[in-house]
């Protein structure tokens, strides 16, 4: 999930390659997914299999996101519909701001919210061509406090072992959001707050700096 990196490092060289950790696991969902039948798709429990079917849902929605004779702004409008259904944006949002989202003002926050969700839609959307051949499989799931953990492996053509990545669900009024990604037990949220505070800190503490930054990439994603 790493949407703003430290000038000097090699975000302009990953850009070129390949897309940061949390946009490859994140675009993974868009994928044409052969999802084969794991424990998590037999599983008794009506929670854990609710919480399985809500991913294979999720997989079976956006699956047209691939279909390159859309318009990019048809893409574009369908994966801001999808990622506001089934992420929970307001929640991601104000987690990776941290304790900043405490010390920002109104119109900061108003600012960083639509920053945040069209630097989304606008990079990933022009990134759902980097990915193809991998594979999603349920490995389980399971309730973990007061979420659902769904366990899958990310199976690539060529790589020695699939990726394990735990895709944490809450109940929002009764339905399933994502509202975190968790590789190989790295929580990508986690990693996300600590680079945006690193940018704040450099720019004195002010989230205005933050904002700065997020303005300057949407634009030139938007491009």
């Amino acid at each position: 999930m790493a949407f703003v990196k430290h000038p000097g490092t090699a975000m302009d060289k990953d850009r070129q390659a390949h897309a940061p950790l949390f946009c490859r696991v994140l675009l993974l969902i868009a994928l044409p997914l052969a999802i084969a039948t794991g424990p998590a798709a037999a599983a008794p429990d009506t929670g854990n299999a609710k919480a399985a079917a809500f991913m294979n849902e999720l997989w079976s929605q956006t699956l047209d996101l691939l279909n390159k004779k859309r318009p990019a702004a048809e893409r574009q409008a369908r994966f801001r519909e999808l990622f506001h259904k089934d992420f929970d944006t307001p929640g991601i949002a104000r987690f990776v701001l941290g304790r900043y989202w405490r010390t920002a003002s109104p119109e900061e926050k108003q600012e960083f919210l639509k920053l945040f969700d069209n630097y989304v839609v606008y990079v990933y959307t022009a990134r759902l061509s980097d990915f193809e051949g991998e594979q999603f499989k349920i490995t389980g799931a399971r309730p973990d406090q007061d979420s659902m953990l769904v366990s899958t492996d990310v199976i690539t053509p060529g790589a020695p072992q699939p990726l394990r990545v735990d895709w944490r669900l809450i109940n929002d009024d009764g339905a399933y959001k994502i509202s975190d990604v968790i590789v190989d037990g790295v929580s990508m949220l986690v990693t996300q707050r600590s680079e945006f505070a690193s940018v704040i800190q450099r720019h004195g503490g002010q989230v205005q700096g933050l904002i700065d930054l997020m303005r300057q990439k949407t634009a030139s994603a938007a491009q």
